[in-house]
């Protein structure tokens, strides 16, 4: 299992794209590429200028010749969950073409950067602005939910703003692990990513839409104190703590929080799926309740210096990760090394990425790699105080 997911394409898939179910006149008739916003192994993402009515979007450029079966599968299932959902917390995808080579999907901008990134240049941070995120959040995956999608893959990186401050709307994106959920069909693919990741998909149960509400949980958690909740630097530890569902609550993070807060949480992060809370249930909590969204709020004052160790991190952990794959795929196209070479390989660039971390925090630079959340013992190895999460 990798780092960042623990499968990269859905297996729960009902064979590859359809022919037929998409527009098929060419996609440069009714729209105008511009700049590059982003570029992977298959697909290129570009601002779109719609012809018709000067709109802006993104248009994600596929190039067909380049899938396997499996990715024909994934692009399916995320066009398909995505045409089912319409909602203003979810990004929107407008329009999807199936021309000859390529295959392109027009999807809503987000300009507003990471939910993460805004929050630390906050400078003013309360339960409430917290309670307003997380409110998105859940309004988002609670519809996605009224239409028997489970997104497996809630994370900060797949939360956008709409805009730059002080627009605060935040979108749902990426439904590349998306699935179509009925009664009769519960998921089993082992899917997501570490850290956010439900107990039940790695004890390799069948699941359902529980596991969002679990990821949902980890985020506000995040959200309250600027760490998360399970923390180990090599991920089998990790595992077997979210396994557990052991955390806490520890201190003085946590002193000026709310018993709301905190209560709201351990109905998210409980083991048995069957007991934690619904979409539904977290607007019923009193957490929740309009009357608190009134009050000014106390300042978590811990926790913006926590969100900004947590955040470069997280970036620092994502960047050395590209950098291991990108390696990885040379080293096998030029030399056709064994996967025990390449193995050590990659950890010699792990082990070069941090090193040139720490350089650079010696520097006075980002300590981007030694940075953990500002209480990585009290979550990593918990206290006498630890909270084991409801079996």
């Amino acid at each position: 299992m990798s780092e960042k997911n623990l499968m990269v394409k859905p297996a729960d898939s009902s064979g590859g794209l359809r022919s037929g179910q998409y527009l098929t006149t060419p996609c440069e008739d009714n729209y105008t590429f511009g700049r590059t916003l982003g570029k992977g192994s298959f697909a290129t993402v570009k601002i779109a200028t719609c012809k018709a009515d000067k709109s802006k979007w993104a248009v994600k450029i596929i190039d067909k010749h380049a899938l396997n079966d499996e990715d024909k599968d994934a692009l399916q299932i995320e066009c398909d969950t995505m045409m089912q959902v319409n909602h203003n917390n979810i990004v929107k995808l407008k329009e999807v073409y199936d021309n000859k080579d390529k295959f392109y999907m027009i999807l809503e901008i987000c300009a507003g950067g990471e939910l993460f990134d805004r929050i630390v240049e906050v400078e003013h941070y309360t339960e409430n602005e917290a309670r307003f995120a997380f409110s998105q959040m859940t309004e988002a995956v609670g519809h996605c939910h009224k239409v028997n999608i489970v997104h497996r893959d809630l994370k900060p990186e797949n939360l956008l703003y709409e805009g730059p401050a002080p627009n605060m709307t935040l979108k749902l994106a990426d439904f590349g692990l998306a699935q179509i959920v009925t009664p009769m069909k519960h998921l089993h693919t082992a899917c997501g990513t570490p850290g956010y990741v439900a107990p039940e998909i790695l004890k390799g149960k069948e699941y359902g839409a529980e596991v969002d509400m679990w990821s949902l949980g980890v985020i506000l958690y995040i959200l309250i104190c600027g760490f998360p909740p399970f923390y180990e630097e090599h991920t089998p530890e990790l595992f077997k703590i979210i396994k557990r569902g052991e955390y806490d609550f520890p201190e003085p993070y946590w002193d000026d929080v709310s018993e709301e807060a905190k209560d709201l949480i351990s109905k998210l992060l409980i083991v048995d799926p069957k007991k934690r809370y619904t979409a539904a249930q977290v607007f019923e909590h009193p957490w929740m309740a309009s009357e608190n969204q009134t009050k000014e709020g106390k300042p978590l004052v811990h926790f913006i210096g926590n969100m900004k160790k947590y955040n470069a991190k997280r970036k620092f952990k994502g960047a050395i990760e590209g950098v291991m794959m990108a390696n990885m795929m040379k080293r096998i196209m030029n030399a056709g090394r064994t996967l025990d070479a390449e193995r050590a390989a990659a950890a010699e660039d792990v082990a070069g990425g941090v090193v040139a971390a720490e350089e650079a925090a010696g520097a006075g630079g980002n300590a981007t790699a030694s940075a953990g959340p500002a209480a990585p013992a009290a979550s990593a190895e918990p206290a006498a105080a630890t909270s084991t999460a409801a079996a």
